[in-house]
């Protein structure tokens, strides 16, 4: 018989790296599914902490591992990116891995004030403060400048930025410059919004920044949409950029940092697909050769891991309600959630996450289609980024529970491009959403963060109740 548990097998090589099967019910870094889903029902949104703090081991021992092997003469920082997620039990998470912060928006800094309140963040982390500014997003980075935060620094995004910092910030600060990186040959335009051209750098630093003496411009920043990947515009901008880092050093002595931002990919597929030691290797092996040919010293380098950080701390779980056959070919599994609410990124970007049944592995498999339960003819999951297609366990009338399935590492973005407890379309409420962690001994532990959204909230947010 050609079971569910055969084709994944067959296909892959697994159990792979957070993903066993035991009694033919998945398990998620040995967290029993079936078991949370009899707890807490479904659709359920799950974090498991433990590992956004694994990925930033992970990331540390990889960079510490490839300045050793080619004696590489900077030092390596780890910087998390709120934006992938703001949630406080992910930012208190990742803070506990002596990492320092990203921000790209005002409400950033009441984060970093509240983390400062808590303990939980010093005075000294570096507080990298990036993006286009209103008023208010350069009013707050002042403040924190002016109230001791002596690493807060602002990445100057365009020629006119400066002035508010010249006017406003009276501590000594640290800045730096995001210089505009080009975009993928296929992009829609050819350079990045955001960032200052290259050819503005070098004036921007000699004809403002070096006469004030309260400002040092110590890093140079450049961020890359695609993130780390082994392809020659990777190369290109990454070569483009350390050039540039070794024209401005030359002179502006204070330079002495780089920020390579646009991160390492997550796992997409339960098959390994990226050698992370050797790309990071090979990214600072790059930055060392160009260096030591211009005569300049090799920079510290400052990475924003977001994506990475988040990610795969991530899964959300659905019911399979029913199943529609709608032609001779065509049949629909319908769950009990939403792609364009719950997952907008398999919607708006194609992304692919890792999915699997949760039960029925002993089960015949037969091709089928998801389907979200929105009017949207776009709100369903067909395909697999490696088979193209979906394949999940059959479902007979006779089964004692219903078919579960599982998407995994949908920690980043998901929740704040959805908008967490506002308005969804067709009204889908948001899932329920549990936080897991385990004890000093091991022990999983679970507790909900948020229940699923109600219907009197919604009739409040719409002004149909007071």
């Amino acid at each position: 018989m050609d079971t569910y548990h055969d084709l994944i097998s067959q296909t892959f090589d697994f159990p792979s790296q957070g993903f066993t099967v035991e009694n033919n019910e998945l398990q998620f870094h040995d967290i029993d599914l079936m078991a949370l889903i009899e707890k807490h029902g479904t659709p359920l949104r799950l974090t498991y902490l433990p590992k956004i703090s694994s990925q930033i081991q992970r990331a540390k021992e990889w960079f510490a591992q490839g300045i050793k092997n080619i004696d590489y003469k900077g030092s390596y920082s780890y910087a998390y990116c709120t934006k992938a997620s703001h949630f406080s039990f992910v930012v208190e998470e990742a803070l506990k891995n002596n990492v320092h912060i990203e921000t790209s928006s005002w409400f950033d800094t009441s984060i970093i004030r509240a983390m400062h309140a808590k303990g939980k963040l010093s005075k000294d982390t570096y507080i990298i403060c990036n993006g286009f500014k209103r008023a208010e997003y350069r009013h707050e980075i002042s403040s924190l400048i002016n109230e001791g935060f002596v690493n807060c620094m602002p990445i100057l995004d365009h020629l006119g930025e400066f002035d508010f910092y010249h006017e406003h910030v009276r501590e000594k600060c640290k800045m730096g410059i995001r210089v505009a990186s080009d975009e993928e040959p296929r992009f829609q335009f050819y350079t990045s919004r955001l960032g200052v051209r290259y050819a503005d750098v070098i004036p921007l630093y000699q004809e403002r920044i070096k006469e004030d003496p309260r400002f040092e411009l110590t890093m140079l920043h450049y961020f890359i949409n695609t993130g780390i990947k082994d392809t020659s515009y990777y190369w290109s901008e990454l070569s483009r950029f350390v050039h540039k880092y070794c024209e401005l050093r030359k002179v502006c002595p204070t330079l002495t940092t780089i920020d390579i931002g646009g991160g390492l990919p997550i796992q997409t597929s339960i098959q390994p697909e990226y050698d992370y030691p050797y790309m990071i290797q090979e990214v600072l092996r790059t930055i060392q050769r160009i260096c030591r040919e211009q005569g300049v010293p090799e920079p510290d380098i400052f990475t924003e891991f977001g994506i990475f950080t988040v990610g795969e701390s991530g899964a959300i779980l659905y019911s399979i309600l029913d199943e529609k056959l709608q032609n001779d070919k065509e049949l629909w599994y319908m769950i009990d959630g939403s792609f364009i609410t719950n997952l907008p990124d398999t919607w708006a970007l194609n992304q692919r996450f890792i999915m699997l049944a949760v039960n029925g592995w002993e089960k015949n498999y037969r091709r089928t289609q998801l389907g979200g339960l929105t009017c949207d003819s776009q709100d369903y999951y067909n395909a697999e980024k490696h088979i193209y297609q979906v394949f999940l366990p059959e479902r007979k009338e006779a089964d004692k529970k219903p078919l579960y399935v599982g998407f995994f590492h949908t920690g980043a973005y998901q929740e704040s491009l959805s908008g967490y407890g506002g308005i969804k379309h067709c009204l889908i409420p948001a899932p329920k959403h549990v936080i897991l962690d385990r004890a000093e001994d091991g022990t999983l532990t679970d507790r909900v963060f948020a229940d699923e959204q109600k219907p009197e909230t919604m009739m409040k947010i719409l002004g149909y109740q007071e």
